[in-house]
C-alpha cells in the first residue's frame, strides 16, 4: 500500500508564503538584536511584526478558523512551523510560539463558549499573550505532575487558589494565566488536579521575577508566579473538576511536536549556514567541504534532519487520528531535542571561531535549542515511560500466556 507523504497545495503554499515571510522581514530583526526579543522591544516588536504577518497571510495557522486562523491540523502544521521557525523570532510573528500556540490548541478543544470568547478569540487574534501555569520550585510539580501542591479549595461562589509556580514562561505581560491547582487527594496522587482560568490582573496573582536562562527568544521570559488567595468563580473551571490531568495531556503531546517543527526550522538553518561556510572556506589545500570530516558533519546533520522530520510526521499521523499518541510523541520529542542540539554543535563545529562568535547565528542557536533537552519532559524521563510501556505490555503478554 503506497503511502501519501504530500501535503496539500494550499498547505504548500502557506508553507511557501511563510518562508519567504520568515525570511524576508523577520530575520533581518533577529539578527539586528542577536536572538533577544526583550532588547528587540519585546511586546512592541511582536505586535509590529504580528500585523506584518497578517498581512502576509501567513497569521496563526493553527487556530481555529472561525477565531481568524487557517485550521491546520497537526500534519499539516510541521511544514508550516518548519518555516517560520528558521527564525527564533519567527514563532512570535506568526503567533505560533510557546506557549499560546498550545494554548489555543487546547482552549479550542476544551473551552466553553463563553471561554472561548473570553480567552480563545483574543489569543488566537493576537491581542493577548497568554501562560501555562503548573510547574513549581521542588517538591512540587516538574517532570513529575502528579507532586502538585498548588491547591485550590471551595469558596463561596468559585474557588480560592495559593501556590507558587517557577519557570512559567510568557509570565510576564500574559493578559490571562491557565492555572494547574489540586482539588482533590495529596501530593504524589496521580489525579485530582482542575485546570482555571483567570485574568492577570486578578488580585492575589502576583508574577514575581525572570528566571535567568539559556534562551533569550520566549517572549514574556521564564517567571515565578504566586498565587495568594487568588478567587476565582466557577466559570473559571476550564473543562470538568479533577479532570486536568487528563486535559494536560490534549495540550502536552501536540505542543511537544510543534516544539520540534519550529526548533527543527531553527536547526537547519544552523546547517544552512554552516554547509554555505564549508562549501566557500579552503583549508589544507581545498575547500573545508571537500574534506572527509567535514563530510562526515554534514552527512550526520543531513541525516539527523530527515530522522526527525520521520519521527515527527509518524506521531502528527496518530494525533491526527484522535490516538494518544504517547508512545510516538515521547520517541519524535526525545530524538528531535538531541538531534537538533547534535546538528546546531556540529553546525558551530563546520564553522570553527566564526561558529562560536556573534558573526554568524549558530551559537544563539545553540543557546536556544540546548534547553529543549529539558523542556516539555527531560529526555531522561521521557526514556523511562517509552521503557515502562514496552516492559508493561511484555509483562502483559507473559501472564496472558
Amino acid at each position: 500500500m503506497a503511502i501519501d507523504l504530500s501535503c496539500s497545495p494550499e498547505v504548500v503554499a502557506l508553507a511557501e508564503r511563510t518562508r519567504a515571510f520568515t525570511r524576508d522581514v523577520v530575520l533581518p530583526v533577529e539578527d539586528e538584536h542577536g536572538g533577544d526579543i526583550t532588547a528587540a522591544g519585546g511586546d512592541e516588536l511582536r505586535v509590529r511584526l504580528q500585523r506584518a504577518a497578517k498581512e502576509a497571510g501567513v497569521f496563526a495557522p493553527h487556530a481555529p478558523v472561525e477565531f481568524g486562523g487557517h485550521g491546520l491540523n497537526m500534519s499539516d502544521r510541521a511544514p508550516v512551523f518548519e518555516e517560520a521557525g528558521y527564525s527564533l523570532f519567527g514563532p512570535t510573528a506568526t503567533n505560533i510560539a510557546a506557549p499560546d500556540e498550545g494554548n489555543v490548541h487546547m482552549l479550542a478543544h476544551i473551552a466553553d463558549p463563553d471561554q472561548k470568547q473570553q480567552y480563545l478569540a483574543p489569543l488566537a487574534r493576537g491581542d493577548v499573550r497568554s501562560a501555562f501555569a503548573m510547574t513549581e520550585p521542588a517538591p512540587g510539580a516538574g517532570s513529575d505532575p502528579a507532586a502538585l501542591t498548588t491547591r485550590a479549595v471551595r469558596a463561596d461562589g468559585g474557588w480560592r487558589i495559593n501556590g507558587h509556580k517557577w519557570f512559567i514562561t510568557g509570565a510576564d505581560g500574559a493578559g490571562f494565566f491557565i492555572i494547574m491547582a489540586r482539588t482533590a487527594g495529596e501530593p504524589g496522587d496521580r489525579g485530582g488536579a482542575t485546570m482555571f482560568l483567570a485574568p492577570a490582573d486578578a488580585p492575589g496573582l502576583r508574577v514575581g521575577r525572570h528566571i535567568d536562562t539559556l534562551d533569550r527568544a520566549m517572549i514574556g521570559g521564564h517567571c515565578e508566579v504566586f498565587f495568594e488567595d487568588l478567587l476565582v468563580p466557577d466559570s473559571a473551571v476550564l473543562g470538568a473538576v479533577d479532570r486536568g490531568f487528563e486535559y494536560a495531556q490534549v495540550r502536552l503531546g501536540p505542543a511537544r511536536m510543534t516544539h520540534v517543527m519550529r526548533w527543527l526550522g531553527a536547526a537547519r538553518r544552523g546547517h544552512d549556514v554552516a554547509v554555505a561556510r564549508v562549501a566557500e572556506r579552503e583549508g589544507f589545500g581545498s575547500r573545508l567541504g571537500d574534506l572527509g570530516m567535514v563530510q562526515k558533519m554534514v552527512a550526520d546533520n543531513e541525516i539527523d534532519i530527515a530522522a526527525t522530520r520521520a519521527l515527527l510526521v509518524r506521531a502528527c499521523w496518530e494525533l491526527d487520528r484522535g490516538e494518544p499518541a504517547s508512545n510516538a510523541t515521547a520517541i519524535a520529542k526525545t530524538f528531535a531535542a538531541e538531534a537538533i542540539f547534535r546538528i546546531v554543535d556540529r553546525s558551530i563545529q563546520m564553522c570553527g571561531g566564526m561558529g562560536v562568535s556573534g558573526d554568524l547565528p549558530l551559537a544563539r542557536l545553540s543557546r536556544e535549542v540546548r534547553p529543549f533537552r529539558v523542556y516539555d519532559g527531560p529526555s531522561e524521563v521521557h526514556r523511562w515511560a517509552i521503557a515502562k510501556r514496552v516492559v508493561g505490555a511484555a509483562k502483559r503478554e507473559l501472564a496472558q500466556r
